[in-house]
């Protein structure tokens, strides 16, 4: 897709009648240069995710000025919303504002959901940020078993499409406390009776997947809702896929290395490979569900982003395509 171009003329956008604008870098940066990092090199180091090498100038040059559109996307909605009650002559606290945050597995987007509510928490306008990954609603590995779907896991069929929809609509409607099932990436599998609970944030940071899916037809083809259809901004995290499918491969090494050896672990038989038969497994799984997954139903949602940040073979971003408002 053609967009203005920021950077390559003193900064300035060249005139387009795409609908997005792309940033570079350097242009990028420079919106965040009079904002204080109000985060420490430690800070980042625990929320950044094995094999995502995130530092202290990527949040400064990329994370730190998205924190800021956002904030002020927030701020925008605040106003929005107080002109809507005066006009309607109507009282009630105003619903959370939902981030949507995409992108394929192993492309970064937990690390970049988690730098976000950090950075959006610091903010004092909006202090109260949750984060709800959208894996806890897959399917228990049980039901999955049951409806053939184990070697589809991660697909939009094996998630409880319509549990995560009663949530996020739940959330949106202002209700006082909601709940979501937890996930546990050590099992493999939903955790018995655990709940996280989201008691009506500033934010809610939505991150999956499929959050940016589009609805699906309902029976006779009846009009439906999806959770993109709630959701105020969204940020869609891409890599080139030969890239993603490598950083795939080396966090598996990794984990073969560290989490694969607890005793709790569902993967825990791959520890015992060899360096080329962990790799020959890897490569099988991405091959047979992680890039399929990517190319039919992930990637295409990201034309239906607010802002996609597109990552270089290292992890970096290197430039960044914003929708127009």
């Amino acid at each position: 897709m053609a967009g203005s171009r920021i950077g390559a003329r003193n900064g300035l956008a060249r005139e387009s009648s795409s609908p997005f604008v792309d940033f570079d870098r350097a242009s990028w940066a420079k919106l965040g240069e009079a904002t204080p990092l109000p985060l420490t090199a430690e800070e980042v180091e625990r929320v950044r995710s094995l094999g995502d090498f995130v530092d202290l100038n990527e949040v400064r040059d990329i994370y730190l000025p998205l924190s800021r559109l956002l904030t002020l996307h927030v701020q925008e909605g605040a106003r929005l919303y107080r002109a809507y009650r005066t006009f309607l002559g109507a009282s009630g606290a105003r619903t959370p504002f939902v981030i949507g945050i995409a992108g394929s597995v192993a492309v970064g987007k937990s690390t970049t959901a988690r730098l976000m509510r950090l950075l959006l928490a610091r903010w004092p306008q909006h202090p109260r940020v949750e984060l709800v990954t959208t894996d806890g609603f897959l399917y228990p590995n049980a039901e999955l078993e049951r409806r053939g779907l184990m070697s589809r896991k991660g697909f939009p069929e094996s998630f409880d499409r319509r549990a995560l929809l009663r949530f996020v609509t739940e959330v949106k409607a202002g209700r006082s406390e909601v709940s979501a099932p937890v996930y546990s990436h050590l099992s493999y599998d939903i955790v018995p009776g655990a709940r996280t609970v989201v008691r009506r944030p500033d934010i809610l940071l939505l991150e999956g997947l499929n959050v940016l899916q589009p609805a699906q037809p309902g029976p006779g083809g009846r009009a439906a809702l999806a959770v993109s259809d709630f959701i105020d901004f969204s940020v869609y995290v891409d890599a080139a896929t030969e890239d993603i499918r490598r950083w795939y491969v080396q966090r598996f090494l990794r984990l073969r290395e560290t989490a694969f050896r607890n005793p709790e672990s569902y993967f825990r038989r791959y520890a015992e490979l060899n360096e080329q038969e962990a790799i020959a497994r890897a490569e099988a799984i991405w091959e047979e569900i992680n890039g399929p997954n990517l190319e039919q139903n992930i990637k295409p949602t990201r034309g239906r982003a607010s802002l996609v940040l597109r990552k270089g073979p290292d992890h970096s971003v290197t430039g960044i395509r914003l929708r127009k408002v």
